[in-house]
């Protein structure tokens, strides 16, 4: 009898985590980060409920770290087999896993001369570039749709998840002797109206399904009212003479809007903003997008002039900050900047200089475009904090603070409601996951009332049969 164990992202939306055990093999079904709330206190401490070094495979969803950060961590203590993910999300992990390896190395620098001058004893990071490349050694890249056995009784497939660049709905089939099995877990489900990827592929077929619930409770607003309220924004900085700070994660989302700042450009309604992308992640990122625009949304014809204009083209005066020195050099800048920098819930990196920089000035205007998890510093600006602290200093809040729900690259309730339905009927047994409790809560009901399928809610460390 094979069983499924909860180990993150039950009832959080962050450090997705499932391990998945038949009679001879022992799968990690994701190995994310937990960000915000659902922060370990001490990563160091226990960071994993299960021997590393007993997991036959790793499956990865998508590139971003909730769902993939913690494999070097897993190689260093032990783990030694393959990590199978999507050919883009190949291509991608070396740069997310060296940068947060960096800013890793950064931080405990800076907290160990905090404690050296306590006359504490120094520690340790998590992992090191090292254990880095060592992971990167054992990551292969499978294509969309190609059906591979990676044991005798276990064969796997990715299809587009529609979420980022390289994002998959992973299909799971278990050989138990008589019967095969069949998981299905949705990854994160894209917003249908994202501008550069497909919709998420359909799948009718399962035994057991996990479905992520981020926005569980709630449906985005219209893509055209979004667009038309971040017009408003850069009008309003614009005759007001101040900057936006736009927080926006390196994978995806910095993509979407440097499309959709295009597009605004196109139509005559950028002001004369200049737009900066401070964030060498993302500007490598970019390049990545660029050599697989194939797997784009090709019957857009707006896609289709971008992609012959090309990024830089597509939006003129695009710059793109790389060192320290130019970066800092936009703290400088009082008006007229559109800067867009990771990381994207305000957890770190360099718009965190920005804020410090900006937020106490009333003619900024701080454009908050993707979900943020409780306990970061982005979710503490939306819920309407007057004074916060950035490096240890307070700062009062007098910026205005504007929620794009529009833009998010997650699915809407309605749209994780239409993706699910597709199972044919009577429908898996579903499990919601990767989100709050009260949005699995409303998705749950709207399940019950509207198809009469009990989707079930698993607690952390919970297991279940399959």
């Amino acid at each position: 009898m094979a069983s499924l164990t909860f180990y993150g992202a039950a009832q959080q939306v962050t450090g997705s985590c499932y391990l998945i055990e038949t009679q001879h093999h022992r799968i990690l079904l994701e190995c994310g980060i937990r960000q915000g709330r659902d922060k370990r206190v001490d990563e160091n401490e226990k960071p994993f409920e299960f021997d590393p070094a007993s997991i036959d495979a790793v499956l990865i969803s998508h590139a971003h770290l909730d769902h993939s950060g913690l494999v070097p961590l897993l190689v260093k203590r032990g783990y030694n087999g393959p990590v199978y993910t999507s050919t883009v999300t190949h291509g991608l992990l070396p740069i997310m896993y060296r940068d947060a390896a960096s800013l890793l190395r950064s931080d405990y620098e800076r907290k160990n001369r905090r404690l050296m001058r306590a006359g504490k004893k120094a520690v340790e990071p998590p992992y090191t570039i090292e254990d880095v490349e060592r992971a990167l050694g054992q990551v292969t890249g499978i294509d969309y749709g190609n059906r591979q056995k990676i044991f005798p009784d276990i064969e796997l497939r990715f299809l587009d998840a529609g979420h980022i660049l390289g994002s998959t709905i992973v299909e799971l089939w278990l050989n138990q002797g008589e019967t095969v099995r069949k998981l299905v877990f949705s990854g994160d489900l894209g917003n249908s109206c994202a501008p550069l990827l497909n919709d998420p592929a359909v799948v009718s077929e399962a035994d057991i399904v996990l479905l992520e619930s981020t926005y569980g409770d709630r449906n985005h607003r219209p893509l055209v009212d979004t667009l038309e309220e971040f017009n408003g924004v850069i009008e309003a900085a614009a005759s007001t003479g101040g900057n936006i700070l736009i927080p926006a994660f390196a994978v995806g989302r910095t993509q979407d809007l440097i499309y959709w700042l295009g597009l605004l450009y196109h139509e005559g309604r950028l002001r004369g903003q200049k737009v900066f992308i401070d964030s060498p992640m993302a500007i490598k990122v970019s390049n990545v997008y660029e050599r697989y625009h194939h797997l784009f949304n090709q019957d857009d014809p707006h896609f289709r002039e971008f992609m012959k204009q090309g990024w830089d083209n597509w939006l003129p005066g695009l710059t793109y900050t790389q060192s320290p020195e130019e970066s800092m050099a936009l703290n400088r800048v009082n008006a007229g900047a559109i800067i867009i920098a990771g990381s994207g819930m305000c957890t770190g990196g360099r718009i965190m200089h920005h804020l410090k920089h900006n937020l106490w000035r009333e003619k900024t205007h701080v454009v908050i475009v993707g979900y943020q998890a409780i306990g970061t510093l982005g979710r503490v600006l939306v819920d309407g904090a007057t004074r916060v602290k950035i490096f240890g200093d307070e700062i009062a809040v007098k910026a205005q603070i504007h929620t794009l729900g529009g833009f998010s690259a997650h699915a809407g309730q309605d749209q994780l409601l239409s993706w699910a339905v597709n199972f044919q009927a009577p429908g898996p047994r579903l499990c919601l996951v990767h989100g709050e409790p009260d949005a699995m809560q409303s998705l749950q009901q709207r399940f019950i009332q509207e198809h009469q399928w009990k989707a079930h809610i698993p607690a952390m460390g919970e297991m279940i049969s399959i």
